[in-house]
């Protein structure tokens, strides 16, 4: 990799020596890995959980970004991409998915390991859904869930939030690839497939009702994850959780359009659910 050109954000610089956007080099960085994680959709979540990996770094930065600590990098463990084969062969033994969170920056390097070593349980990518389709189609093979957000159906709120100018476009081209996969499920279990999320945020409820419109209209017989979790973090503009109003009109509306998926029960937002990075 001479130029990044992992993530629509082209950054062209060479990351052997100077980072991206995501303030991360090439070289994996790990913030926290935690076994048996309980927090995602039930459908990836049996008894043991998941292998939750959290990268740091981030190519989108988030200005409300709960995970502040690791999402301007630097934050954790640097992992050879031997250091890092061996992870997935350690964790891959005692829980039932591995889940791959805000790994977009590091696609090549991940990539390049998983060409060597492909673990035996299934490979959850969860991003922000800011991602380079040709980067994907060369994961694709590997990947057996796609849990993708769908922040902003509003590119000037992802501006404003952001710092993105294309998010709506760039996120509708990832959905349309990675719908692609086909939902499998075993024993009410996701093995295979796409999981949608969408982040209801305080004050900007339009933007949630057209992303709904946008997914029911296109994707109204996958996995939809409506999500009431926001909590204000010292850095965030936004100052306030969701008011049960505004949650309330937005699930009416996921109710009207679709007929399976998630609604995060309300009391989600605490910071009780934000992991702690500054250990292992």
């Amino acid at each position: 990799m001479k130029i990044c050109e992992v993530c629509p954000r082209h950054c062209h610089v060479d990351r052997k020596k100077s980072e991206g956007f995501c303030n991360e080099l090439e070289t994996i960085r790990i913030s926290k890995v935690i076994d048996n994680f309980m927090w995602e959709e039930p459908c990836v979540t049996d008894e043991k959980g998941v292998c939750a990996i959290f990268f740091s770094g981030c190519n989108l930065k988030c200005s409300y970004c709960q995970n502040y600590q690791i999402s301007r990098g630097k934050v954790g463990n640097l992992y050879s991409e031997e250091a890092f084969i061996d992870l997935l062969k350690e964790k891959e033994k005692n829980n039932s998915y591995f889940d791959f969170i805000t790994p977009t920056h590091f696609s090549n390097s991940i990539l390049s390991a998983l060409e060597k070593y492909q673990p035996k349980i299934p490979i959850i990518w969860n991003s922000s859904g800011y991602e380079s389709v040709e980067i994907l189609k060369k994961l694709d093979r590997f990947i057996s869930i796609y849990l993708l957000d769908f922040k902003y159906a509003d590119n000037d709120l992802g501006k404003r939030l952001s710092h993105v100018s294309n998010y709506f476009e760039t996120a509708k081209g990832v959905l349309d690839f990675c719908a692609k996969k086909e939902d499998i499920f075993e024993n009410g279990l996701t093995k295979q497939g796409l999981i949608i999320r969408h982040l209801v945020l305080p004050g900007e409820i339009n933007n949630s009702l057209f992303a709904l419109e946008y997914l029911a209209k296109n994707f109204s017989d996958r996995l939809v994850s409506l999500m009431s979790q926001f909590t204000p973090t010292p850095n965030s503009p936004i100052k306030r959780k969701l008011t049960p109003l505004e949650y309330k009109i937005v699930a009416s509306r996921f109710l009207k359009h679709f007929q399976k998926g998630y609604i995060q029960d309300f009391d989600s937002a605490s910071e009780d659910f934000i992991p702690n990075f500054t250990g292992k």
